[in-house]
């Protein structure tokens, strides 16, 4: 199976729904940055932070009521002054990070060495990919770190040492990216989307410090601190003011336990006690008793905590996730009946009424074809086949990813059917008689299942029947996967390998990049590589077969002055596609971006920008799968194409398909190579031949361990030719090889009316 990566994953996050048929005046600010000093009076607004008022500034400087508002917008004019010296303006690569937009929260873990492989695992495992970073902080790291998990090492056990530096190395390294961090003990469960969603109702910029509050030792003062077990959230702004009194803390206050001595520096610095309630949002929290079993606490103060504790072992904060994981089900699939409630009532004030109200409630109706080519084909199966297959057989056996699916929509079609008539009628699937389905991309995969079922009574009376059901399988959002930052300014270095049997296909090749590339100054080189086999190479001397190519180059250079065009000559008999790119790869720098190309191939300025944009550097390497014309000799027979047909033909994909066989062409970075190339040379010394059975695809799949982007590439397009394989090539590369000349020969309708026609010539 060749591996694939997308930028875009449609995921199923809802399960199978069942239908029966059963007859039934604020101006915005811009900002930007200049080099060198400045006096400017808006960037010093800016850089005190005082673009906004706070409460204490609003009630001083307002009479009229406002200061019942949290903020209260300020504009700050900009006034350019004509005396000074024009600056060069810096843009940021982000609008957010001009704009001067933060990620809302920070987590932060504190962990010791006896604990970082276990509790601190069992919460990295749970909830740490739900937040956008989590740090897990100790005092002496592990001998073996474990994987996939960002640890902060501080040098010190002590625990008060531990949190003085937790709380310093957040500000130093993250205080200006975040507006909320949340620190918490190895030991305690948090539920990662109730904390994301409080922390969206807070509003930034105030001073806070939320959790649940503890009396001091003696209890004799009303300020708390914030118990640690139970989490704790700090704003920005505290952390900031906090700051400069952490050294002061750390040597005047004593404590034994980190969260008391944290309580302790914020109220005698900052003058600020722990609180449970603030803007009408509540920290909530659980405290599980010894003993205790998750999937038997019900109360709504379980069910609606923000974080529980105490947690002993690791199996015990996995089936808390379990339960709670359980407990959001139930509460969204609750408001998914409640949504589609309201709709249901609100369809009657709608034009269309009742009627306007498609299945199911919420999901998009079906999509509705304006012509007949943008029909969608429903899919009949059965439990045992398919009858529509990749390869076009009329008839396949159902395996792998579709028969788990298959088998997985009977499930639940049987077990919804039982949940809605019993206890009058329970069913059993006899068999599956009739099975359609499709996929419908404006809602999802659509199924209609025609089943015989068993019924039984409550009398014990059954009966075979037959029933038609629908269902289902929505899409959710759209997920888009991050992906690091490309430009499309990236020179390309095309390369060309040239054999004796390709020299007549150079011409086209050199007269397409000329016209797309030297034409429009496109920022790409191109470099010959000439295979010589032996015979050819000993007389190179007296005659060379590549002798008319280069001079062809030699026209190019001379009608573009500046334009140079290299070449390499090579000698072998197995021209291995390994082998040369071995002998590229040492001639040119490591950040060099390939374009491996064939002399087929039509170089454009579509495809180079997809090469540019889907080759990312330790990241990701692009194999485009080009389009290959079928044979004008079988496709046209003896008619001559019209006029139109050719002119359609250049406008769109026509009399043609996607060569799924051919791994010709590739995008990737010289660094990447030599990466795979260095995992791969403890192999070659098993197998020498080894490099003659791989191509570059299998070097990058097996070696590199990137994101190997296989997809179709409509600006790739080739006319027919007849590849030569060579045998000497491996098993599989030659068996591709074969295919791709069997299969472009023309689609299974053009075959079928050259043999027909052949037929009836043959009978008269």
């Amino acid at each position: 199976m060749r591996l694939s990566s997308f930028l875009a994953v449609f995921r199923p996050a809802l399960p199978l729904i069942l239908g029966l048929s059963l007859g039934c005046s604020l101006s915005l600010l811009m900002v930007s940055w200049t080099q060198g000093d400045t006096d400017d009076s808006c960037r010093d607004e800016l850089g005190n932070g005082r673009l906004f008022l706070g409460r204490g500034d609003a009630q001083r400087d307002s009479r009229d009521g406002a200061a019942d508002e949290d903020f209260q917008p300020r504009i700050v004019p900009y006034h350019k002054d004509p005396n000074k010296p024009h600056k060069k303006v810096l843009r940021t690569r982000y609008i957010h990070t001009e704009l001067g937009i933060r990620e809302r929260l920070l987590v932060g873990v504190l962990t010791s060495r006896a604990t970082l492989n276990t509790l601190a695992v069992a919460v990295n495992r749970t909830v740490a990919h739900h937040f956008h970073r989590t740090f897990f902080f100790t005092g002496l790291r592990s001998p073996k770190v474990p994987h996939g998990m960002t640890v902060v090492a501080h040098g010190d056990d002590r625990p008060v040492w531990l949190m003085y530096e937790t709380v310093r190395h957040l500000h130093q390294h993250y205080g200006s990216d975040y507006d909320w961090f949340f620190l918490a003990q190895d030991d305690t469960y948090m539920q990662a989307d109730r904390l994301s969603e409080l922390v969206g109702h807070l509003s930034a910029g105030q001073d806070l410090y939320m959790g649940r509050a503890e009396e001091f030792i003696g209890g004799e003062e009303k300020a708390r601190y914030c118990h640690g077990g139970y989490g704790y959230l700090l704003s920005r702004s505290l952390l900031g003011r906090l700051q400069p009194h952490l050294d002061t803390c750390r040597n005047d206050i004593l404590s034994v336990r980190p969260d008391e001595w944290l309580g302790r520096c914020i109220i005698d610095y900052l003058g600020l006690s722990c609180v449970e309630v603030h803007q009408e949002m509540t920290y909530r929290y659980f405290e599980l008793g010894k003993n205790a079993d998750p999937e038997r606490e019900d109360s709504a103060q379980f069910k609606n905590a923000f974080t529980v504790h105490p947690i002993s072992e690791p199996n015990l904060m996995y089936r808390l996730h379990k339960r709670f994981s359980q407990i959001e089900l139930e509460w969204t699939y609750l408001q998914i009946q409640q949504l589609q409630m309201q709709i249901n009532n609100l369809s009657d004030l709608t034009p269309e009424g009742k009627s306007g109200v498609t299945w199911p409630i919420g999901i998009n109706p079906p999509f509705k074809p304006r012509t007949r080519f943008e029909v969608i084909n429903w899919e009949y199966f059965t439990e045992e086949h398919i009858y529509s297959c990749v390869d076009s057989s009329p008839k396949c056996e159902m395996k792998g990813a579709d028969r788990a699916d298959v088998n997985a929509v009977l499930e639940i079609a049987v077990e919804r059917l039982n949940e809605r008539y019993q206890p009058q009628l329970r069913f059993r699937k006899r068999r599956l008689l009739n099975g359609y389905r499709r996929f419908d991309p404006t809602r999802g995969m659509e199924y209609m299942l025609d089943l015989a079922l068993e019924a039984y009574t409550q009398k014990g009376h059954s009966q075979v029947i037959a029933k038609r059901v629908n269902l289902l399988r929505p899409l959710s959002a759209v997920e888009i996967i991050p992906m690091p930052y490309v430009t499309e300014a990236t020179r390309v270095q095309v390369i060309l390998p040239v054999t004796a049997q390709d020299q007549d296909f150079v011409g086209n090749f050199l007269d397409m990049y000329v016209m797309n590339t030297l034409d429009t100054h496109d920022n790409v080189l191109l470099t010959f590589l000439f295979i010589y086999d032996p015979f050819d190479a000993q007389r190179v001397s007296q005659t060379d077969v590549f002798a008319g190519i280069k001079a062809m180059i030699g026209e190019v250079e001379k009608r573009y002055g500046d334009v140079k065009i290299p070449w390499i000559s090579v000698k072998t008999e197995v021209p291995s596609q390994v082998k040369l790119m071995d002998i590229i790869s040492k001639k040119h720098p490591v950040d060099t971006l390939f374009f491996l190309a064939s002399v087929w191939t039509e170089v454009n300025a579509d495809f180079l920008n997809r090469c540019r944009m889907n080759a990312i550097s330790n990241w990701q390497v692009f194999f485009p799968i080009h389009f290959q014309e079928y044979s004008p000799a079988v496709v046209y027979r003896d008619q001559q194409p019209s006029a139109a047909s050719s002119s359609f033909a250049s406008e769109s994909l026509r009399d043609g398909h996607f060569d799924r066989h051919v791994f010709d062409e590739a995008c990737f970075y010289n660094a990447d190579y030599m990466t795979a190339r260095t995992k791969m040379a403890a192999d070659i010394l098993d197998n020498e031949e080894l490099l003659e059975s791989m191509d570059v695809y299998d070097i990058f799949v097996r070696y590199s361990g990137l994101h190997v982007f296989r997809a179709v590439e409509p600006a790739l397009i080739q006319k027919y030719v007849r590849r030569t394989c060579n045998p000497r090539f491996s098993e599989d590369i030659y068996h591709r090889c074969v295919l791709s000349n069997l299969e472009g020969l023309g689609s299974r309708s053009h075959l079928a009316m050259a043999l027909f026609e052949q037929e009836q010539a043959n009978s008269t």
